[in-house]
């Protein structure tokens, strides 16, 4: 490995892990390279390349957001990937493992090669610009009005319709976001699987129906279905109208992610779907812990 790739946040401040990065590549002598689209985020001494020389030069990513940063740079690594540490200036962060604050003993774990990758697998979806989804893909009303209304097929085989205010295909890595808070079930890291999950369904399939890696799931707009938007790990991806059809498979090992722990990463995880289930915000909660013992409220 000799250059880095930064993806940054699209408007969070992240000048100081930028910095902290940029003075451990100087150490060691890498190359520090950026998006030509984040010229006006970067300092001296970061290379701005477009995107497509960003992803085939780069030796590994360092994501500076949430996990939406760190969705958008698994993307973009899907043909050629490369590990990527994700840098948590965001809230929950299910995906992200560091804190700025631990970013420079983090980098130091890295270049002494104690760390393990963990593989990610990905929805490939045809017919849309956006074609890779790591959490999910989503079928809902492209207007407030009206229900969606589609018909599942599994390998040829049809299996019913749902009807509802949307439908969520999930990776394993999605099944603790939207999938999640639709009641479908959370599916281990580990397992070769997605889960279809319904959203307020009113009839046909009611429940979360979950799915080997190596099937085919198609989703075709009824005649009665509204118009329907399809996002793509929360990004607009396109349109369906009536009788269209949109097919998703899981393609393996498509991302790299760093993990420096991974068993301090699945702790830190199952007391952040704690917290989702708790009917307090995060200010509420932080009433409840002794002042002698918060820290960093932020």
């Amino acid at each position: 490995m000799d250059a880095i790739g930064l993806v940054l946040h699209p408007t969070k401040l992240v000048d100081k892990s930028v910095d902290t990065v940029l003075a451990f590549a100087r150490a060691g002598s890498l190359r520090v390279l950026a998006r030509d689209t984040d010229r006006d985020r970067v300092p001296d001494g970061v290379e701005l390349l477009p995107e497509a020389r960003f992803a085939a030069e780069v030796g590994a990513i360092i994501a500076l957001g949430g996990d939406g940063t760190m969705l958008g740079a698994l993307r973009m690594t899907v043909g050629r990937p490369v590990p990527v540490l994700g840098v948590n200036h965001g809230h929950l962060g299910f995906l992200v493992e560091v804190t700025p604050a631990e970013l420079p003993g983090a980098l130091a774990k890295v270049a002494a090669g104690e760390f393990t990758i963990e593989h990610h697998s990905c929805l490939e979806v045809g017919q849309l610009p956006v074609k890779y989804g790591f959490n999910d893909v989503v079928l809902g009303r492209a207007g407030r009005s009206g229900t969606v209304s589609v018909d599942l097929t599994v390998n040829g085989q049809r299996y019913g319709y749902y009807r509802g205010d949307a439908v969520v295909v999930a990776t394993p890595t999605g099944s603790t976001a939207y999938n999640y808070a639709a009641g479908g079930p959370v599916l281990s890291p580990s397992s070769r699987a997605m889960v279809v999950t319904p959203v307020a369904p009113m009839s046909g399939i009611s429940r979360p129906v979950v799915l080997g890696a190596s099937d085919r799931v198609t989703l075709t707009v009824a005649a009665e279905s509204a118009p329907i938007a399809v996002e793509v790990d929360g990004t607009p991806a396109g349109d369906l109208e009536r009788g269209d059809r949109l097919t998703t498979t899981m393609r393996p090992d498509a991302a790299q992610v760093v993990r420096l722990s991974a068993t301090d990463h699945a702790n830190r995880s199952r007391i952040k779907l704690s917290l989702l289930d708790l009917p307090l915000r995060r200010d509420q909660l932080l009433e409840l812990i002794p002042a002698a013992l918060r820290r960093n409220p932020d």
